[in-house]
C-alpha cells in the first residue's frame, strides 16, 4: 500500500513536469469570422505538434526559432499560421528593410500566435459563447517585458519609408511618429480600431514575474546588430549605427573693432588719414607759392599774352617759355603728332561733308537704311532661361540634361485659398477609445467650406477651351502618373483624401454593434492620411484610400499651409495645385497655354465671401511682364518726348525776338535726335542679320544710353560751331571743317571710349548682358559715325538757312538781313566761364570739393558689402497684379520648397553589389550613398536647405521582390512569365523567381528582369510598393529595357523666402551632389560619373553664385579699355587717362553705394546699367580733361578753368539736364521695376556723373592734372613768332596750328 502510493505520487509529480515543460496555450485554431478579422477560440491545454507542410514552411519563413523539431509543439494551427501571414504582409512592405526591427517585430506576434508557453504571458480576458462551440476570445492581455518592449520600439523608432519620405510608424502606430511612444505603438496595434487586429489585445508592459504571469521577454536585436546573416540597418533606418553629424557651419561673425564695422572703420581711418595728408601737402604747397606771383598778377603786369583755345584768339595769358627748349620727350612728340593728325583729318573730312551736305545724307540715309531693314528678321527672346543663363552654365546643361532624360520639369497652376479671420474653427471629438476627448481644427476644415471648395476644383477641373479646333480639357495636358492604367490627372489636394467625391467626403462610421458610436468621419480620415499619405486604407473603417485619384499620395505639407510642425489641425490654408505636362518643344505647350488662358479667366472672375483666393498660373508671369510693358510704354515715350523736346529747342541760341526763329535749332535738334534713333534701329538690324536676338532691356535702354552718349556730342559740336566767330572771308564750309577738326578727336574719344568698353563687355557669359552689350557698342558707334557725316552736313545746310536769314522749320520764309553778330557765347557759357569756373576753382573751394568727394567715396565703398544680391519677383510684377497677391501667400503659408532631384548621370552598373552600394539606403547600404547623403543632409535642414530624406526606387524595389505577403507583390503567370498585379487572384500567379546572392539582393540578371514590371506596378492595398506612381520617370532603362541609364532620387528643398535663401539652397545642393560624385569615383575605382542637383529655380539662381565676380570683371575690362583709348587718343598722355579712369571708378563706387542705402539688388539688370553707368561717365570726364590735357595755359588751374568754361556748359546742359527730365518722367512708371532699376539708378548715373564730371574732376585736375605738352607748346611758340605783328592767327585751330606754308611745316617736321 505505501509503495502503491509512493509510485502514485511519482508519477503525478512527471505528469505535472512534462506538462511544464511542454508549455501550456490560451488559445488555439480559429473559430469565427469578425469585423476585422477571424476570431482564436479559448484553448487551455498544451500545445499542438504542427506536422502540416505549408504550416511548417510558414513557421519557418517568418518564426524559425520556434522550430525546434521536425513537428514542434505549437499553440496555433494551420489557419492561424495563414492568417498571420497575411496579417504580416503589411509590416514587411515597412518594416523589412531594417531586419533587425523587422524581425523583433515578427517575433512579437510570434511567440503571441504560436508559442508553446503561450499561457505564461498571454491571458484571456474577455471572451464570449456561441452555443454550441467553443468559447471565442475577444479581448487578451498580452505580457511583455520591458526589455522586449523598448528594444523593438528603439529598432524601429526610424524606419523610413522611401516612397513616402515618412517613417514607417506613421502608419502603424495612430499617431506621427514624433509623438509615438511605445506604449502608443503596441496600444494601437492592440485595438481593433486599427481594422487589422480581430480582437483586443491588452498590452501590459513590465518585468514583474508572478506565479501565473511571465512576462513575454525573449531577446532583441538592436537595429545596429546583424540578423542571422543580414546586414544591420542603415543609418536611414536606425540612427545609432550613423556617425556623428557634422558639426554646422559656423555663420560668419560680422567683423567689428571696438563694435564698428570693419568696412566703417577702415574708410573712417582711410579718410582721416587722407585728409591729414591733403592738408598738410594744401599748407605746405601755399607755403611755398605765397612769394610767387599769380597769373592775375602777370595780367595786370601789362604784358601781352596770345593764347589759341579752342580755336579763338585771346588776349588773356601768354605761353610758358622753356629756357633752350622747343619741344619735349619723344613720347609727347608722338602723341601731339597723334592729335595733329587727327585734327588734320577732321578738318579735312568736316570740309568734305560741307561741300557735299546732299551726297553725305544720302549716302548715310541709305545706309541706315540697308542696315535698319534687318529689323524684319528682328527677335525679342523672353524666355528667362535664354536671358539670364549661358548656353554653356553648369545649370543650364544640367537643365538640359534632365529635360532630355526625364522631361521638363511640370507646369504648374496654383490656388491657395483662406478664409476670413472673423470665421469659427471645428471642435471635433475623437472617436473609439479616446472619447470624450477633442481636437481644434480651423475654419478651413469646416465640412460645408470643403464642399465649396470641392466645387471650385471640380469647376477647374472641367473647364474646357477650344484650340485649333479641338476642345481641350485637363485630362488633355495633365501629368497621368498611373497612364494608361488610370487617366486621372495629378492634383495635389487634401480634397484628393475623398478622391474629389462629395460622397466619400460626407461619410460617416458608427459602430456595427450598437449604431450610436462614432468611428469614424473626414477628420477621422484627414488625420489618418496625414500621418500615412500613402496608406491605401484608413484606421477608422470607412474604407476609403488616402491616396489621390491620380493613385498618387498627397502629402499634407505641399497641400496645406499655416500649420506649424506636423500640426496639420492648424492650417490655415488649402493649396490645390494642377500638375500640367511640359514640353521641351514650346509648340507642344500651346494648348496648355490656352488651357491656362481659361483657368487665369475663371478665377479672375470667380469670388466667394467665404473664400479669400491668391491664384497662378505657368504663364502669369510671363503675360504680367508682357502687360507691364504695355502699360509703362507710355511712360517710356513720354519720357524720351521730354528729353527730345528738351534737344529740340535748347540747340538754338537766342538774341533778340525778332531773330529767335532764325537762331532757333529745332529742326536740326529733331534731326540729331533722328540720328541717335537711325543708330539704334541700325543696331538692331545689323544684329537681326546674324540672328541675334534682342531683348526687352535693349530695346528700354540702349535708345537712353545713345541719346546720352549723341546729345552730348551734338551739343559740343553745335555750340562749338555758334561761338566760332569765323576768320575774314572764310567761307562757311572751312569754319565747319575747322570746328569739326577743333571738337572731332573729343568726341572720337567718347564715343571710342565707349564703344570699345562695350564691345568687350560682350566677353561675358550672362546672355542678356553680353547681348546688351554689343547693341549698345554698335549703336554708338554708328551714332558717331552718322554725327560726323549726316548732322555735319545737316549742320552746314542749317548755317546756311541762318545766314539767308531763313525761319527755321518754315524755311521758305526769309527775312530781312541784320548786321547782329552771329556768333554768340551764350548765357549759360558766360556763366560758367566768368563765374562758375573762377568760384569752383578758387583756393578756398578746391579743398572742400576734394575732401568732400573723398569723404562721399569713402562712405559710398563702405556701404557695398551691404548691397543684397538677387531680384525679388514682386518687382518684375505691375503693381495691380494679381500675382503680388500669390507671392505674398506663397511666403506666408507655404512649408515646404521646389523639388529637387539629385541626377545619376548614365553609366553606373546597377547590377553589381558596388553599383547598388552607391545610390541605396536600405539594409547593408554605407552611410555615404547617395540615399544616406541625402538622409543626413535633411537632419540639418536649417542650413542644407533640404526638407525630407529622399524617396529612393531601388530600395523600394528590393522590398518590392521580397517574397512574403499575401500576396507578394512580385508574381508572373506560370508558363508566360508575364506580370500578374498584386490584386489578380488567379491560381497560376506564382511568386517571382528571383534568385538570390548571400545579402539577399537579385542577381544581376534577375535585377534587370523584373525591374521594369516594378516600374509599371501601380500600388494598392496589396502591395504599397509598386513603383509606377513614384518611380515610373525616375529610372531611364535602355538596351531594350535591359540595363538601366540615368537615375534621380527626389526630395524636397525646406521653404526659401528671401533670395538668399535660394542662393544658399542651390549651393548647398551642389556642394552635397559633388561630394556624391567624389564618393562614386572612389567606390567606383575611378568611374567619372557624375552626380549633380537640379531643381527649376537653379536655372535662375546660378548667375548670383558668381554675379560678384561678373560684376568686377566686366566693369574692370569696361574701365580697362576706356583707359586704353583715353591714352591713345590724348596723344599717350598717360596722367590724363588716369585721371579719366579714376573719375570713372569714383562714379561707379558711389552708384554703388547709392544701391545700398536705395535698396537697389545686385543682379543681371543693375548689372547692364553699371555697365552702362561706365559708358555714360566717359561723357562726363572725357570732354573735360581733353580740354585741359591740350590747353597751353602757365598753370594747372588756368588750363582747368578755361577746360570748364568751353566744355562745363555743354556736358551741363547735352547730357545732364537732357537726361534729367526723361529721368523724372521713369518715377511715375507702374512698374516696380521701372522705378527701382531705371528710376533710381538712372537719376544715381546722373546725379554723380554730373558732379564729378563738373565739379570733382576739374578741381582734381589742378592739383594733379598732366603737364603741358612741351612739344605742343613749341610748335604754338614758333607759329607765333612767325606771325606779322597784328596779323590773325589764321592757323590755331583748338590749341595747335595747321601749318600751311612751307616753313611752317618744315618747322613742325623738326619737332615730330
Amino acid at each position: 500500500m505505501k509503495n502503491n502510493l509512493l509510485c502514485l505520487i511519482v508519477l503525478v509529480y512527471l505528469k505535472n513536469t512534462f506538462a511544464q515543460n511542454t508549455g501550456k496555450c490560451s488559445m488555439y485554431g480559429e473559430c469565427m469570422e469578425g469585423i476585422t478579422g477571424k476570431l482564436n477560440c479559448e484553448y487551455n491545454g498544451p500545445p499542438k505538434p504542427m506536422n502540416d507542410t505549408e504550416g511548417l514552411e510558414i513557421l519557418r519563413t517568418y518564426c524559425p526559432s520556434l522550430i525546434t523539431s521536425n513537428q514542434p509543439l505549437t499553440c496555433c494551427d494551420l489557419n492561424q499560421l495563414r492568417s498571420f501571414k497575411k496579417n504580416m504582409g503589411v509590416p514587411q512592405q515597412l518594416l523589412l528593410r531594417c531586419p533587425s526591427c523587422y524581425y523583433n517585430f515578427l517575433y512579437l506576434f510570434c511567440y503571441f500566435t504560436c508559442d508553446p508557453y503561450q499561457a505564461d504571458f498571454v491571458k484571456v480576458s474577455l471572451k464570449s459563447q456561441i452555443f454550441p462551440g467553443p468559447q471565442i476570445i475577444m479581448a487578451v492581455d498580452y505580457h511583455v517585458s520591458e526589455e522586449y518592449a523598448y528594444g523593438m520600439y528603439n529598432s524601429c523608432k526610424d524606419v523610413q519609408m522611401p516612397s513616402t519620405n515618412a517613417k514607417a510608424l506613421d502608419i502603424i502606430c495612430g499617431k506621427p511618429a514624433a509623438d509615438c511612444s511605445v506604449k502608443d505603438w503596441l496600444n494601437f496595434m492592440g485595438s481593433t480600431s486599427n481594422g487589422q487586429t480581430p480582437f483586443t489585445i491588452n498590452y501590459h508592459i513590465n518585468n514583474a514575474s508572478t506565479a501565473a504571469i511571465r512576462p513575454m521577454n525573449y531577446s532583441t536585436t538592436p537595429c545596429d546588430k546583424k540578423y542571422g546573416n543580414m546586414s544591420a540597418c542603415s543609418c536611414q533606418d536606425c540612427q545609432t549605427t550613423c556617425a556623428p553629424l557634422p558639426p554646422p557651419p559656423m555663420l560668419p561673425k560680422p567683423c567689428t573693432i571696438q563694435g564698428i564695422d570693419c568696412w566703417y572703420f577702415a574708410m573712417l581711418i582711410s579718410f582721416t588719414a587722407f585728409c591729414v595728408l591733403f592738408l598738410i601737402s594744401v599748407i605746405i604747397s601755399f607755403w611755398r607759392n605765397r612769394d610767387k606771383p599769380t597769373s592775375a598778377d602777370v595780367k595786370q603786369s601789362g604784358e601781352n599774352y596770345d593764347v589759341c583755345i579752342m580755336g579763338k584768339e585771346t588776349k588773356e595769358t601768354n605761353y610758358v617759355t622753356f629756357q633752350g627748349k622747343t619741344g619735349g620727350k619723344g613720347c609727347k612728340k608722338l602723341g601731339f603728332w597723334i592729335e595733329n593728325t587727327l585734327e588734320k583729318n577732321f578738318h579735312r573730312w568736316g570740309k568734305f561733308c560741307a561741300n557735299n551736305p546732299v551726297k553725305i545724307i544720302f549716302a548715310g540715309l541709305v545706309l541706315g537704311a540697308i542696315l535698319s531693314v534687318g529689323i524684319l528678321r528682328f527677335e525679342v527672346t523672353t524666355s528667362p532661361v535664354k536671358l539670364w543663363s549661358a548656353e554653356k552654365s553648369r545649370a543650364r546643361q544640367e537643365k538640359n540634361y534632365f529635360d532630355s532624360h526625364f522631361g521638363p520639369f511640370y507646369r504648374t497652376q496654383q490656388v491657395i485659398i483662406t478664409r476670413p479671420e472673423n470665421t469659427t474653427g471645428v471642435i471635433h471629438e475623437l472617436p473609439g477609445a479616446t472619447a470624450g476627448l477633442y481636437q481644434n481644427y480651423t475654419s478651413i476644415f469646416n465640412k460645408t467650406f470643403l464642399h465649396k471648395v470641392l466645387d471650385l476644383q471640380l469647376s477647374l477641373q472641367n473647364i474646357h477651351v477650344e484650340f485649333n479646333g479641338d476642345n481641350v480639357t485637363l485630362q488633355d495636358i495633365c501629368f497621368q502618373p498611373l497612364a494608361p492604367d488610370n487617366t486621372e490627372c495629378t492634383i495635389q489636394s487634401v480634397l484628393e483624401y475623398w478622391q474629389n467625391d462629395p460622397v466619400k467626403l460626407d461619410k460617416i462610421k458608427y459602430d456595427d454593434f450598437t449604431g450610436a458610436f462614432l468611428e469614424g468621419d473626414y477628420l477621422d480620415h484627414f488625420s489618418d492620411c496625414t500621418r500615412a499619405p500613402a496608406s491605401v486604407s484608413d484606421q477608422h473603417h470607412l474604407d476609403l484610400s488616402c491616396l489621390g485619384a491620380s493613385g498618387q499620395p498627397i502629402f499634407p505639407w505641399i497641400s496645406l499651409g499655416g500649420f506649424t510642425g506636423v500640426n496639420y489641425n492648424e492650417s490655415t490654408a488649402l493649396v490645390i495645385t494642377f500638375v500640367v505636362n511640359n514640353h521641351v518643344d514650346e509648340a507642344q505647350n500651346e494648348k496648355a497655354k490656352a488651357w491656362e488662358k481659361e483657368f487665369l479667366n475663371f478665377m479672375k472672375n470667380f469670388s466667394d465671401p467665404d473664400m479669400i483666393i491668391a491664384y497662378s498660373a505657368e504663364r502669369s508671369i510671363e503675360d504680367e511682364i508682357q502687360r507691364e510693358s504695355a502699360s509703362d510704354v507710355w511712360t517710356i515715350l513720354i519720357s524720351y518726348i521730354v528729353m527730345f523736346g528738351y534737344v529740340s529747342i535748347t540747340l538754338g541760341r537766342y538774341g533778340q525776338c525778332s531773330r529767335c526763329l532764325i537762331f532757333s535749332k529745332t529742326s536740326l535738334g529733331l534731326c540729331g535726335v533722328c540720328i541717335v534713333l537711325l543708330s539704334v534701329s541700325s543696331s538692331l538690324g545689323l544684329f537681326s542679320y546674324f540672328g541675334i536676338a534682342a531683348t526687352l532691356i535693349i530695346i528700354e535702354v540702349v535708345p537712353f544710353l545713345v541719346l546720352a552718349v549723341g546729345v552730348d556730342n551734338l551739343f559740343i559740336l553745335v555750340q562749338a560751331f555758334q561761338r566760332e566767330e569765323g576768320y575774314p572771308d572764310e567761307k562757311l564750309e572751312d569754319r565747319l571743317g575747322r570746328v569739326l577738326g577743333e571738337v572731332g578727336p573729343s568726341m572720337l574719344l567718347s564715343s571710342c571710349s565707349e564703344s570699345l568698353a562695350f564691345f568687350l563687355g560682350a566677353l561675358t557669359d550672362m546672355p542678356a548682358v553680353r547681348v546688351f552689350s554689343l547693341y549698345s557698342a554698335m549703336a554708338v558707334l554708328l551714332d558717331f559715325l552718322f554725327q560726323i557725316t549726316i548732322f555735319v552736313a545737316l549742320m552746314t545746310l542749317d548755317a546756311k538757312r541762318e545766314e539767308s536769314n531763313r525761319l527755321d522749320i518754315c524755311c521758305c520764309v526769309q527775312l530781312d538781313k541784320s548786321k547782329e553778330n552771329r556768333s554768340s557765347e551764350g548765357i549759360l557759357f558766360k556763366i560758367f566761364k566768368n563765374f562758375y569756373s573762377e568760384a569752383l576753382l578758387s583756393s578756398i573751394v578746391r579743398p572742400i570739393v576734394i575732401i568732400l568727394f573723398i569723404g562721399n567715396l569713402c562712405f559710398s565703398a563702405a556701404l557695398i558689402h551691404k548691397i543684397e544680391i538677387g531680384l525679388d519677383q514682386k518687382l518684375s510684377m505691375p503693381d495691380d497684379s494679381y500675382v503680388l497677391n500669390y507671392f505674398g501667400n506663397l511666403s506666408e503659408y507655404l512649408h515646404v520648397g521646389a523639388p529637387v532631384y539629385f541626377v545619376v548621370e548614365d553609366g553606373l552598373d546597377y547590377t553589381t553589389r558596388v553599383g547598388q552600394d552607391v545610390v541605396c539606403g536600405g539594409t547593408g547600404c554605407p552611410e555615404d550613398s547617395v540615399v544616406g547623403q541625402i538622409s543626413v543632409a535633411a537632419k540639418q535642414a536649417q542650413y542644407t536647405y533640404i526638407a525630407h530624406p529622399t524617396s529612393a526606387w531601388i530600395d523600394d524595389y528590393f522590398d518590392w521582390l521580397r517574397p512574403g505577403g499575401d500576396p507578394p507583390c512580385c508574381r508572373v503567370y506560370n508558363g508566360s512569365g508575364d506580370f500578374c498585379a498584386a490584386t489578380v487572384n488567379n491560381a497560376s500567379c506564382l511568386t517571382c523567381p528571383v534568385h538570390r546572392t548571400s545579402n539577399g539582393r537579385p542577381v544581376s540578371q534577375d535585377f534587370m528582369e523584373f525591374l521594369p514590371l516594378f516600374l509599371k506596378d501601380n500600388p494598392g492595398i496589396k502591395c504599397a510598393k509598386g513603383g509606377h506612381a513614384a518611380y515610373g520617370s525616375a529610372v531611364n532603362l535602355k538596351n531594350n529595357e535591359k540595363s538601366v541609364g540615368a537615375t534621380y532620387f527626389m526630395t524636397y528643398h525646406s521653404i526659401m523666402k528671401e533670395n538668399k535663401d535660394y542662393i544658399s539652397g542651390l549651393k548647398e545642393a551642389r556642394k552635397i551632389a559633388d561630394n556624391m560624385t567624389t564618393m562614386l569615383k572612389i567606390r567606383t575605382g575611378g568611374n567619372q560619373i557624375k552626380v549633380f542637383p537640379y531643381s527649376v529655380f537653379y536655372v535662375f539662381y546660378e548667375q548670383y553664385l558668381t554675379i560678384v565676380q561678373d560684376t568686377v570683371q566686366n566693369l574692370c575690362i569696361c574701365v580697362a579699355a576706356i583707359f586704353v583709348v583715353t591714352f591713345v587718343l590724348l596723344g599717350f598722355d598717360i596722367i590724363s587717362a588716369f585721371m579719366v579712369v579714376l573719375t570713372i571708378t569714383m562714379i561707379v563706387i558711389d552708384i554703388l553705394g547709392f544701391m545700398s542705402l536705395w535698396n537697389i539688388s545686385i543682379n543681371a539688370v543693375s548689372l547692364v546699367n553699371l555697365v552702362m553707368a561706365v559708358g555714360i561717365s566717359v561723357e562726363f570726364c572725357a570732354h573735360i580733361t581733353r580740354a585741359f590735357a591740350i590747353s597751353t595755359h602757365p598753370d594747372r588751374v588756368d588750363r582747368a578753368k578755361h577746360a570748364v568754361a568751353y566744355m562745363g556748359s555743354s556736358v551741363l546742359s547735352g547730357i545732364t539736364l537732357t537726361k534729367l527730365g526723361g529721368i523724372i518722367v521713369l518715377a511715375f512708371a507702374k512698374s516696380q521695376l521701372f522705378q527701382v532699376f531705371y528710376f533710381r539708378m538712372y537719376f544715381a548715373i546722373v546725379l554723380y556723373g554730373a558732379t564729378h564730371g563738373l565739379i570733382f574732376l576739374p578741381v582734381l585736375l589742378s592739383y594733379i592734372g598732366p603737364p603741358v605738352n612741351k612739344a605742343k607748346l613749341g610748335i604754338a611758340q614758333s607759329t607765333e613768332n612767325l606771325q606779322t605783328n597784328g596779323k590773325t592767327n589764321h592757323a590755331c585751330s583748338d590749341l595747335h596750328v595747321n601749318i600751311e606754308s612751307k616753313a611752317f611745316r618744315k618747322l613742325e617736321n623738326t619737332h615730330i
